[in-house]
C-alpha cells in the first residue's frame, strides 16, 4: 500500500468502478458451448443459428454498431442480441432481447464474487453520510442484474452505466454526466478504480482525486502510479484502510 501524500484528505463523495474493483468476475464469451447454447435458444424461439453463424453474425453486428460510435462511445448490446432475430424474421421486443441478455451473460460467466469487505465498507461510507456512486463500463442488461444478485443495488446513492449513458470513461462525457445528475464538486470526490487508464486518468482529467488498486484482473500494463492513493497488493482491507482515513 502506498500513498501519494501524507495530508489526510476529506471527500464528501466516493465513486467506484465496479469489475475488478468491487467485484471479481470472470467471463469465456469465446467458449464453443456458450454459443451451441444460445443457437439453440434462438432456434428455439424461431431464428435458426448454427452456433458459428451466431458468433459470426453477433460479431459482425456489434462491430458495426462501434464502428458509428464516436469516441469512448459505448454500445447498447440489447441491440445486438434483438437484431439477430430480426435476421431470421422474428419479431423481438425489448423483453426479450433482455432476457436473451441475460441467459447470454450467465452461460458466459465463470466467476462472479464481491471482494470480501466490499459492502461493510460501502455501508460504512453511508452511515457517515457520505455519498457512494457507481460508475460502471458494463451493460446494462448484464451488470444490473448482477449487481442485485450480489446485493450491491441498495449500496449506492446513484449508479451509471456506460451502455445505458452511450459513453464510457475515461470519456469526460461520462464523468461530467455523473456530476451533473447528482450534483457533485469534483473537488469533493475520491474515485476508486482497478484501471489506470479509464478510472485514475478519467478522475484526474474531470478534476478528482483516486484510488488505485490492482486485482487480478487490472489491465497488465505497467504501473504509472498517477493516482492519488495506491493499493497494489489487491487487499480490500487496505482499500478500507485509506478510504475510512479520508471521511
Amino acid at each position: 500500500m502506498q500513498n501519494r501524500f501524507c495530508v489526510k484528505e476529506m471527500y464528501e463523495n466516493y465513486i467506484f468502478d465496479l469489475y475488478g474493483t468491487l467485484v471479481d468476475i470472470r467471463t469465456n464469451e469465446n467458449k464453443q458451448y456458450l454459443w451451441q447454447k444460445m443457437s439453440e435458444i434462438y432456434s428455439a424461439l424461431g431464428a435458426h443459428y448454427t452456433a458459428k453463424e451466431l458468433r459470426t453474425a453477433f460479431r459482425e453486428l456489434e462491430k458495426e454498431m462501434v464502428a458509428e460510435l464516436p469516441e469512448y462511445g459505448e454500445p447498447e448490446l440489447g441491440k445486438v442480441f434483438a437484431a439477430l432475430f430480426h435476421k431470421k424474421g422474428i419479431n423481438c421486443n425489448g423483453q426479450l432481447a433482455k432476457s436473451t441478455a441475460i441467459t447470454f451473460r450467465a452461460l458466459s460467466r465463470k466467476k462472479l464474487k464481491v471482494y470480501e469487505g466490499v459492502i461493510d465498507t460501502l455501508k460504512e461510507l453511508r452511515a457517515n453520510g457520505k455519498g457512494v456512486y457507481l460508475l460502471s463500463n458494463a451493460q446494462s442488461d448484464f451488470t444490473r442484474p448482477e449487481l442485485d444478485m450480489l446485493g450491491l443495488t441498495s449500496c449506492f446513492d446513484g449508479i451509471l452505466i456506460s451502455s445505458e449513458e452511450g459513453y464510457k470513461k475515461p470519456s469526460p462525457i461520462f464523468y461530467q454526466r455523473l456530476l451533473d445528475k447528482y450534483h457533485l464538486y469534483p473537488k469533493t470526490c475520491l474515485m476508486v478504480g482497478n484501471d489506470e487508464r479509464s478510472d485514475i486518468a478519467g478522475a484526474i482529467a474531470a478534476g478528482m482525486d483516486s484510488l488505485y488498486i490492482h486485482t487480478e484482473i487490472s489491465p497488465r500494463e505497467p504501473i504509472q502510479k498517477m493516482a492519488t492513493y495506491h493499493v497494489l497488493d489487491g487487499d480490500w482491507k487496505n482499500v478500507s484502510r485509506i478510504l475510512k482515513s479520508t471521511m
